[in-house]
């Protein structure tokens, strides 16, 4: 099985209050899972890691043959390439998260940039965490 997922972080203010926004589909673009939720008070970068780790956890268990990520989020998207170098220390530690999670899973992964027009339904969840102030749901 091959999924995508579609994540987003949103901050109000920086820090401020956040959510994250994750849509997983399977290989027909057909969605299998969303998932909205607040996190609290966070960075966007802290959003963004929040809904890329939260979406490895979602998918972990699963049989799958890979995972496709895709991200607005051009630093997050560099640095879990290796791009960028990881130098705030928050993130760091989300950083080895993030690794953690990817050595346990028998999964190709890929993560890919793009922009925040073709991420709006990851956006829209992100928000609707922030607004309904509601705890990380899987539908």
């Amino acid at each position: 099985m091959n999924l995508v997922a579609y994540i987003d972080g949103a901050s109000r203010g920086n820090p401020g209050e956040s959510g994250i926004g994750i849509i997983i589909k399977d290989e027909n673009r057909n969605i299998i899972d969303t998932i909205s939720g607040y996190i609290g008070k966070a960075t966007n970068n802290i959003a963004e890691y929040t809904a890329l780790i939260t979406c490895l956890k979602r998918v972990k268990e699963l049989n799958l043959d890979s995972l496709t990520v895709y991200s607005d989020s051009e630093l997050l998207v560099r640095q879990i390439q290796g791009k960028y170098k990881v130098r705030n220390a928050r993130l760091k530690l989300l950083f080895e998260n993030v690794r953690k999670l990817l050595n346990e899973v028998n999964f190709q992964f890929k993560i890919k940039h793009i922009s925040r027009e073709e991420n709006q339904e990851a956006d829209r969840l992100a928000n609707t965490g922030i607004d309904n102030r509601s705890k990380i749901k899987f539908n």
